[in-house]
């Protein structure tokens, strides 16, 4: 096993956008998944968000990542369910699989502070521009992941603290590729949570 155990201590930037999706575009879900939690609808529409994340170096993992994930909710209790991501460290891809059914794929990124890109087979999946404000919070971050793994809905949680604030991304998405069901489409918002530090995952899952 290359890849730590968890919960994972990571570091890093993360940047995302959410889009207002019609249901009859969303990507499929796993069935263990839709038995567990429902699909938070706003009318016939679901909230998605799409992330580029640079987890750095002072954690126990440094690799980059692009992701999309779709709200859903246990009772009133909010939860994400991961449909697509991508990210160039192999030991990522085979941790987030094995231990808690994250899909993750290899993929080749730029990510700076201003740029991003994610290739996969040579093809550019998705190209996008960052601009932060320097107006942010330090604030605490809490969330559950809920995936499907071993035929079984499993729930992780995901602990962090970060300068949250506004931002603009741009996003192009290939029409034919994996998040095509966005290309055309504008995002409601974008925040940037900075610096952050964060735990994913529980010792308590580990010892399961």
């Amino acid at each position: 096993m290359a890849y730590p155990p968890q919960p994972w201590s990571l570091r890093g930037q993360l940047h995302v956008s959410v889009w207002l999706v019609p249901v009859a575009d969303l990507p499929s879900i796993p069935p263990e998944v839709t038995a567990a939690v429902r699909l938070v609808r706003i009318g016939r529409y679901a909230l998605v968000g799409t992330a580029w994340v640079d987890y750095r170096s002072g954690g126990d993992m440094a690799y980059r990542e692009l992701l999309s994930a779709v709200l859903m909710r246990a009772g009133l209790r909010p939860r994400v369910t991961i449909t697509h991501i991508w990210v160039d460290s192999a030991d990522s891809r085979d941790g987030g699989r094995e231990l808690w059914g994250i899909p993750k794929e290899l993929a080749e990124f730029e990510l700076t502070e201003t740029d991003a890109a994610a290739v996969v087979a040579g093809h550019a999946i998705a190209i996008g521009t960052i601009r932060r404000s320097r107006l942010a919070l330090r604030l605490p971050i809490g969330f559950k992941v809920t995936q499907a793994l071993a035929g079984r809905a499993l729930t992780t949680p995901v602990r962090a603290r970060a300068r949250c604030g506004p931002a603009h991304l741009t996003w192009q998405l290939a029409a034919d590729g994996p998040l095509g069901f966005l290309a055309g489409r504008r995002p409601l918002l974008a925040v940037t949570a900075a610096d952050f530090r964060m735990l994913f995952g529980s010792e308590r899952l580990a010892a399961e």
